[in-house]
C-alpha cells in the first residue's frame, strides 16, 4: 500500500494487538445526518490511527528514499541559486547577473564579430553604399528590424508615419539629415491654433485655404476668406506654405498629407494640434550600422529603380 487510505473488512485490521478508541466526534446537519471520525492508536497495522466512517484508515508508509533525496537536492540547489543570482529582495547575488547585462553582452559580442563586415562600407560615400548589393541587403535587414514597424515593409509609411520613398522630407532628405534623424530621433509638435485663428467658421475658412495651396478640391469663397488667417500658420509653414525643414514643418503645397486629407482632418489638426515622435536609434545601432541604414533609406528616394522594385 502507498500513502493514502485503506478500507478494512469488518471494521478491524487483521492481526492487531492493541486498539484504544477515542471519543468519536459526531456532528449532525439539519436533516439528522451524521459524520463520524474516530481515532485509534495502533502499533501493528501500519496506519496513522485516523479512522473515518468506521473503517476508512490512513496508511503510514514512509516516503521513498529517492524522492527524499531529490527533495533535499532541490533545497541545496535553491540555496546555491539564491546566493549566486538575484532573488532575495534587493540582493544582486554573487554573480551580479541581470537579463539586461546579458543582453548587452550578447549584442556587444555580435557587433564585435560584425565589425569586419561593416568596415568595408565605413569609408564609402552614401551614393556608393546605396548601389552596393551586399550593403543594401544588410540595410534592408536593418530597416526591417528597426524601421518597418512604423514606416512599413515597403517604406511607404501610413497615416502619421512618413513615406520614405518620395522627395517630401520634414527634416531634410540628405544622407547627413537622415543619419541625424536616426541618431537623435525627432519630436514633432504642432500646437492647437484655434484660439489664435478665431471662430469655428474662421477655422473652416482657413482649412479651405490650406486645401487651395495644394490645388486640392476646395471652396474658393471660403478659401479667400481664410487667406488672412494663414498668418498664424506662416511662422512655421512659411508665408507661401512650403514648410520649414529646420522646424520639421511640412510643406502644405505638395498635396502630401501625413495626418489625413480634407477639411475635417485639417480642422481637427488646427483645433487639437499634433505631437509625433521618432525614437532615437543611437543606443541600438553602432555608427557603421547607422551609416549603412542611412544610405539605404537615402537610396529609397534617390534610386527610382529600387523604389519600383519594392
Amino acid at each position: 500500500m502507498g500513502l493514502g487510505t485503506a478500507r478494512t473488512l469488518g471494521g478491524e485490521p487483521r492481526g492487531s494487538r492493541r486498539r484504544l478508541a477515542e471519543t468519536a466526534d459526531r456532528s449532525g446537519d439539519t436533516k439528522g445526518n451524521y459524520n463520524t471520525c474516530s481515532r485509534h492508536f495502533v502499533d501493528d497495522d501500519n496506519t496513522t490511527g485516523h479512522v473515518w466512517d468506521g473503517d476508512l484508515r490512513e496508511m503510514n508508509n514512509p516516503l521513498p528514499r529517492w524522492w527524499v533525496g531529490l527533495f533535499l537536492i532541490t533545497i541545496v540547489f535553491s540555496l546555491g541559486y539564491l546566493a549566486l543570482y538575484p532573488g532575495l529582495g534587493t540582493n544582486a547575488g554573487q554573480l551580479a547577473w541581470t537579463s539586461t547585462g546579458q543582453y548587452d553582452a550578447e549584442v556587444a559580442k555580435a557587433n564585435k564579430e560584425l565589425e569586419p563586415l561593416y568596415a568595408k562600407f565605413a569609408g564609402m560615400p552614401p551614393e556608393d553604399v546605396a548601389t552596393d548589393p551586399q550593403a543594401m541587403a544588410i540595410g534592408d535587414r536593418l530597416f526591417m528590424n528597426n524601421c518597418a514597424q512604423c514606416h512599413g515593409s515597403d517604406a511607404r509609411g501610413s497615416k502619421g508615419f512618413p513615406n520614405l520613398t518620395d522627395k517630401d522630407w520634414l527634416h531634410g532628405g540628405s544622407h547627413e539629415k537622415i543619419q541625424e534623424s536616426l541618431l537623435k530621433g525627432r519630436n514633432g509638435l504642432m500646437p492647437p491654433m484655434a484660439a489664435a485663428v478665431g471662430s469655428p467658421e474662421d477655422v473652416r475658412n482657413l482649412a479651405q485655404y490650406v486645401l487651395s495651396l495644394s490645388k486640392s478640391p476646395h471652396d474658393s469663397l471660403r478659401a479667400a476668406l481664410g487667406k488672412s488667417k494663414f498668418g498664424t500658420c506662416a511662422a512655421c509653414h512659411g508665408p507661401d506654405g512650403k514648410g520649414n525643414q529646420a522646424l520639421g514643418a511640412p510643406n502644405l503645397t505638395d498635396d502630401i498629407w501625413l495626418h489625413g486629407w480634407g477639411e475635417n482632418a485639417i480642422v481637427a489638426m488646427i483645433n487639437n494640434g499634433k505631437v509625433n515622435q521618432m525614437p532615437a536609434q543611437a543606443g541600438k545601432l553602432t555608427d557603421p550600422q547607422l551609416h549603412v541604414l542611412a544610405s539605404y533609406v537615402w537610396g529609397l528616394s534617390n534610386n527610382p529603380a529600387k523604389v519600383a522594385a519594392k
